[in-house]
């Protein structure tokens, strides 16, 4: 099992490229169910995630080929041939109960595990069934599986999500493609990455309006055809290299980089004290020598603050002169690096959902453990701010979300390296 260290200490200097969206690329490549025509997506990031999707395409009789070192995905399913997603593929990762709506809607039936991913919460899938049951599916949970059929094509219908969510909106999304009549999905999440897989299912000969307003509407059609589609920049990976210059001092250019893709983040670090300014090829991140003011931070789905940010921003609030308070408000029992952050000398306290982060304390390298995908990378972070050498375990988690980050910010000047343990 492989292990990353960081000796800290090295202002970052250069340019850092930012792969395609993992989170958008697993609900794109779930779309390839809707069509018996090839499906293409160019701009795709080469994780362990992918491969996994990947893997469970095949098994429901996809065709995947991964061209132009994996950046390239050619995916095509003639015929849906096995119907059922085994919880050995499900078990690694959430986003595999995206292939239960595009199964649905094109055959009329599936089986889906529940799925599983990083230790992060509950994250119940209700929403995701509760709106399928809204478009005529019947469903059943039995023996740790979803049971899903409908009697002929789901039916157009209108559908409110009480919580906004993500994953259930993307589901819904692609299966109301299909529908018979129009479907209206209201509070639906507004995140850049439904706006590129609308963009995508269009593309594809969907009728969507309304994709970044909250509220979908769908027109049915009888069926898809292929496409060719790039990939949305990845905001996550994009805001946490974003962080990487703040944390040593430097300046760093992030190539692709959008500011509307993290608008909030952004304000948050302008507030900090951080220079971030758009350029030709992306945004530049300059931080030379200014102390960093305390923020207070609420997670919050899109355009709000990322939760998927939250870790690495404790990260360098542990620079700030003073007391910052983050409020975690999008998934429960996600604050598991602040322990590992302790072990470094951070001074955090931890109250359920809320972290108060006290500033100031000078970080010294130690070896630390990944809990989870962005936890591992805030490990990181710290590590490069630190005195002395850290030792980051666990970074199997790390490889679900960021592809060669020792590259990456050795590139611009940092200590790091990925050793055997």
């Amino acid at each position: 099992m492989d292990k990353i260290i960081v000796k800290g200490g090295n202002k970052l200097q250069g340019r850092i490229p930012i792969a395609g969206a993992k989170n958008a690329c697993l609900t794109l490549m779930p779309a390839a169910l809707l069509t018996a025509e090839p499906l293409t997506l160019t701009n795709a990031p080469r994780l362990s995630d992918i491969r996994t999707m990947t893997e469970l395409l095949e098994s429901l009789g996809c065709e995947v080929a991964r061209l132009q070192d994996g950046q390239v995905l050619a995916m095509g399913c003639k015929q849906i041939t096995n119907h059922t997603a085994e919880y050995d593929i499900v078990r690694k990762m959430r986003a595999s109960i995206l292939v239960l709506g595009p199964m649905l809607a094109r055959d009329g039936h599936a089986t889906v595990s529940l799925p599983g991913g990083c230790a992060i919460g509950a994250r119940p899938v209700d929403l995701h069934l509760k709106a399928l049951e809204a478009m005529g599916a019947e469903i059943e949970l039995r023996d740790g599986y979803v049971h899903a059929k409908v009697d002929g094509r789901l039916k157009g219908a209108e559908f409110e999500f009480p919580v906004v969510s993500v994953g259930a909106t993307e589901n819904a999304l692609m299966a109301a493609t299909l529908a018979e009549g129009t479907t209206v999905l209201k509070n639906a999440a507004r995140e850049p990455e439904i706006v590129d897989l609308a963009d995508c299912l269009i593309a594809m000969g969907a009728k969507i309006e309304g994709a970044e307003t909250g509220t979908i509407t769908i027109h049915g059609v009888e069926k898809l055809h292929g496409a060719t589609h790039r990939v949305v920049t990845d905001r996550i990976e994009l805001g946490t290299y974003m962080l990487a210059p703040v944390m040593t001092g430097g300046s760093v250019e992030l190539i692709g980089g959008r500011r509307d893709l993290v608008g909030a983040f952004a304000d948050k670090l302008e507030e900090a004290g951080v220079e971030v300014e758009e350029t030709e090829d992306g945004l530049r991140v300059t931080r030379n020598g200014a102390g960093l003011k305390p923020l207070h931070v609420v997670t919050e789905p899109y355009p709000g603050f990322p939760t998927d940010l939250q870790a690495q921003m404790m990260a360098m609030l542990m620079l700030a002169d003073g007391e910052s308070v983050l409020e975690e408000k999008i998934f429960e029992n996600r604050f598991m690096h602040a322990p590992e952050l302790q072990r470094m000398g951070a001074n955090i306290v931890v109250r359920g959902g809320t972290a108060h982060v006290h500033g100031g304390t000078p970080l010294k390298g130690a070896k630390v453990m990944a809990t989870d995908l962005r936890a591992s990378v805030s490990l990181i972070l710290a590590g490069l701010a630190a005195e002395g050498e850290t030792s980051v375990s666990r970074v199997y988690h790390l490889d679900r979300g960021y592809e060669n980050v020792v590259e990456k910010l050795s590139a611009c000047g940092a200590d790091i390296k990925r050793v055997d343990e």
